[in-house]
């Protein structure tokens, strides 16, 4: 398979060991990836550096072979960009955001565009700045995804989105992949993560330390857990069940943690009056840290 992102020693420094710092990373033609990370850890750094609006202090970036810095302006032809924040077009009302890039990028596909903000629910004939904070990045994905492009570089893209708009926006990530494009989208969403990616990267400080697919993401999960029993705690057995971990016991009621799936935890509980069962994911970037700590 070819390659449509390359990033080789890619470095960005900020100083005071902010920044970003030798990012080796190739994302093959038609993949979809997932960059994914704490806040701060060098997640935006990046995207800005694949799409020229920063310059790097070391390595190098190429898009579908273009330099990302060199051929910037080349490069954007071939990309969907959804930033983590979208510039501040004021008083102008959202057809007339979408007419003038589109005019930049030389004509709009009305009906695509008139499909995108009918599934996205997004009324594009009022102002930008009577938007809410999840109609402004319904518009940015609208900008993204209109003109059909080989490579979606998508920032934190459901961010403010209600989850209708996010199973819509996993959707269209779909068929663009299945129509052959690339998506490279930075997330905390470790659903959408699932939803989308064969392949993810963690990144932390700055640095890229882990590089994986979504079979070893799944290996990571687990579940926090809280029982409440209306007789006797089985606190012995499920602590000697496979995969439960951190079990406590507060009168009725027992918490624990739970990695991979749930067959260990029900054999030990089996016989027992359970009245309440709670079972909570933790944040992707709760995932992360106990990864690290790891």
């Amino acid at each position: 398979m070819t390659s449509a992102i390359v990033m080789q020693g890619l470095t960005k420094d900020y100083g005071s060991g902010h920044g970003l710092f030798d990012l080796d990373l190739e994302v093959a033609e038609g993949e979809v990836f997932g960059f994914l990370g704490p806040n701060g850890a060098g997640k935006t750094t990046t995207i800005r550096l694949l799409m020229g609006v920063i310059h790097a202090s070391a390595g190098s970036a190429t898009i579908f072979g273009l330099d990302c810095d060199r051929d910037s302006v080349a490069v954007k032809r071939d990309v969907g960009y959804l930033p983590g924040e979208l510039p501040q077009f004021g008083g102008m009302r959202g057809n007339e955001v979408v007419t003038y890039l589109g005019g930049m990028r030389g004509g709009i596909d009305t009906a695509r565009v008139k499909e995108l903000s009918e599934r996205l629910e997004l009324d594009l004939g009022r102002r930008f700045r009577e938007y809410s904070r999840g109609n402004k990045q319904k518009l940015g994905l609208v900008l993204a995804f209109m003109h059909r492009p080989r490579l979606l570089i998508l920032d934190e893209p459901t961010s403010g989105l209600d989850p209708l708009n996010q199973q819509t926006f996993q959707h269209l990530v779909g068929e663009a992949k299945d129509s052959g494009a690339t998506v490279f989208l930075s997330s905390h969403v470790l659903s959408e993560v699932e939803e989308t990616c064969s392949r993810v990267g963690i990144i932390r400080g700055g640095r890229l330390v882990s590089d994986m697919t979504m079979d070893k993401v799944h290996e990571l999960r687990f579940h926090e857990v809280t029982l409440e029993f209306s007789g006797n705690v089985p606190d012995a057995a499920v602590r000697a069940a496979a995969g439960v971990e951190d079990v406590a016991v507060y009168g009725a009621r027992l918490t624990c943690t739970v990695h991979g799936g749930f067959d260990g935890l029900l054999a030990a509980i089996s016989g027992h009056a359970v009245v309440d069962m709670v079972s909570k994911e933790p944040s992707l970037e709760t995932l992360f840290l106990s990864y690290y700590k790891q």
